[in-house]
């Protein structure tokens, strides 16, 4: 598999020169979670909002996200935001099921320990991807593949998203504006991480058999 650096590096390539749609999916994905974050000081029916969005539309909204970008890596540079609502109009229920039960599943373990809880996490990172990757997969299925191509890859992925703190801290800087341009690079580099371990994972699949 590809250095972190070199993640970081194909990440790079696929944003230069297209930082448009990415900052504006991104834009948009920060305003409705501020509006949504900000009906809980609405007392009564704002609080039911918020409650209803974090269980019912922001999970799918997420993956949605999520595979806007990886699509993106993959060339299809255009209409992001139109991209990260697709889950919600096409297949809500599967995808909605699945991410539910990985809050559930991440939750449970946090429970035990802060540790597990974010082992588990790092285990279930790849769920959204195998979710828009596999049509006829859902729930459990996916988050165990996500378990097995994961599988000896944790720490690597930990490494990777410790690698953006600086980059963290300086958007802070900057009242988070640069924020904007800091997640779709992150996401990218998760996209870019996904298609060279999705590609390891069916290699020696093939080799076993």
């Amino acid at each position: 598999m590809l250095s972190i650096s070199e993640l970081k590096d194909k990440a790079l390539e696929q944003l230069k020169g297209n930082w448009t749609e990415p900052v504006l999916a991104t834009l948009v994905y920060f305003v409705i979670f501020g509006v949504l974050a900000g009906m809980q000081a609405v007392p009564g029916i704002g609080r039911l909002i918020y409650i209803a969005a974090a269980f019912l539309f922001l999970p799918v909204y997420g993956a949605g996200y999520g595979i806007a970008m990886l699509t993106f890596f993959r060339g299809d540079k255009n209409n992001l935001i139109s991209k990260s609502f697709e889950p919600l109009k096409n297949d809500y229920g599967r995808y909605l099921g699945t991410m539910l039960l990985v809050m559930v599943y991440t939750f449970l373990w946090t429970l035990l320990l802060i540790i597990p809880g974010i082992i588990k996490q790092l285990s279930y990172s790849l769920t959204v991807y195998i979710l828009k990757d596999n049509p006829e997969m859902k729930n459990n299925e996916a988050i165990e593949l996500s378990m097995k191509m994961m599988d000896g890859y944790k720490w690597k992925l930990f490494v990777l998203q410790l690698s953006f703190l600086g980059w963290a801290l300086l958007g802070i800087l900057t009242l988070c504006i640069g924020y904007l341009w800091l997640v779709p690079y992150v996401q990218t580099t998760m996209a870019a991480f996904y298609e060279e371990r999705k590609a390891d994972f069916a290699s020696n699949e093939t080799e076993v058999e």
